[in-house]
């Protein structure tokens, strides 16, 4: 086995039904976080652990996320696409691509948003001689996700797939960053739906090889939901803006809690911000903003949003009041209108 990994391969094919309507128009991964694609940060984590070239199995709106994410260029590494013309799952889109991995490689899902430290994680899968090594996270709600149990040395004892909440033995949860050995692919047949961790990890468990498990290091979080979106939104701002002073002409007469962040090309003239996030290019006057993602272009006036998202373009009339609501692009909500935990449409 070569000391260097240098491949990943990230896995970016599913629709993100439960994102609508921020989904129907855009994938997932390009789901904004502050001012980047969420799936960015996942890759800029990547190349600064020394890989060089990254594969997107894609699915979903695959020329969007090509033009959203591109070549890997400005990071100095090679991103390349591999499209899918049905699902065939996690473990599928990587057999697809078997002939390209290196011996050793990184994989991921994207659906999740990973601010991590990956190089940890692979050398603790070189010196422990795993088959794969699964980052883990402790979560409040472990049902919802793959949960393992550990013994003193980090080797994955026992993992299942959502359980019931009678059946969980751990709040470890698999994060979906693996690092892989291509022998593994062996055990996927090819051309089928096959998914990593549900399917292929209790057959090579049941062999008898190693698998490791690695308590990440770094923010992570599940995106699964707007309110999700909406958290790790709030999350990076506070982590990377809490000390940044917000004021000047673009925040004239704003009162402002954090976390906040207010992209370039924006403004907040007058209004109330507590734990809001402003993409860029939004024009917002005299409107109370708490809890909520003002996503690009929105244009908002003399208007109340709580525990929302806005989507790009939206048009946010004087007296309009938003409480527990996903709004789709390009949505003109009229003067006065009360919108209360609905996700509309445009």
């Amino acid at each position: 086995m070569g000391s260097a990994v240098r491949q990943a391969v990230i896995m970016v094919g599913g629709k993100g039904t439960r994102l609508m309507p921020l989904t129907k128009v855009r994938p997932k991964p390009i789901l904004p976080v502050l001012n980047k694609p969420c799936l960015r940060y996942l890759i800029e984590s990547m190349a600064s652990a020394g890989i060089e070239e990254v594969i997107l199995a894609c699915g979903y709106k695959s020329s969007q996320l090509a033009d959203a994410i591109g070549d890997g260029s400005d990071l100095g590494i090679r991103i390349d696409y591999s499209y899918e013309t049905e699902p065939l799952g996690t473990g599928g889109a990587m057999k697809q691509i078997e002939n390209r991995l290196d011996e050793v490689f990184v994989a991921a899902n994207g659906d999740v948003f990973a601010d991590i430290l990956i190089a940890e994680q692979m050398n603790a899968h070189r010196s422990s001689g795993a088959s794969v090594t699964i980052s883990l996270t402790p979560v409040e709600n472990p049902s919802e996700f793959g949960i393992a149990r550990l013994d003193n040395d980090g080797r994955i004892l026992e993992f299942k797939e959502k359980p019931k909440p009678e059946e969980v033995f751990s709040n470890l949860v698999n994060a979906g960053v693996y690092v892989v050995n291509r022998a593994v692919m062996a055990d996927i047949p090819p051309g089928v739906f096959f998914d990593f961790s549900k399917d292929l990890i209790p057959i090579l468990m049941a062999r008898g090889e190693r698998i490791q498990g690695f308590l990440l290091n770094g923010t992570w979080r599940d995106v699964g939901r707007p309110s999700d979106l909406l958290g790790v939104n709030l999350t990076m701002a506070s982590k990377l803006y809490d000390g940044f002073s917000w004021g000047g002409r673009s925040a004239e007469s704003a009162v402002i809690r954090k976390p906040f962040f207010l992209a370039e090309g924006s403004s907040v003239p007058g209004s109330d911000m507590a734990a809001a996030v402003v993409l860029e290019g939004c024009s917002i006057k005299e409107s109370k903003i708490s809890n909520s993602l003002i996503m690009k272009g929105c244009s908002i006036t003399s208007a109340r949003i709580e525990n929302s998202i806005i989507g790009e373009g939206c048009r946010i009339h004087p007296g309009a009041h938003i409480v527990n609501s996903v709004i789709g692009d390009g949505t003109v909500v009229e003067a006065g209108k009360e919108i209360t935990g609905d996700k509309v449409f445009k």
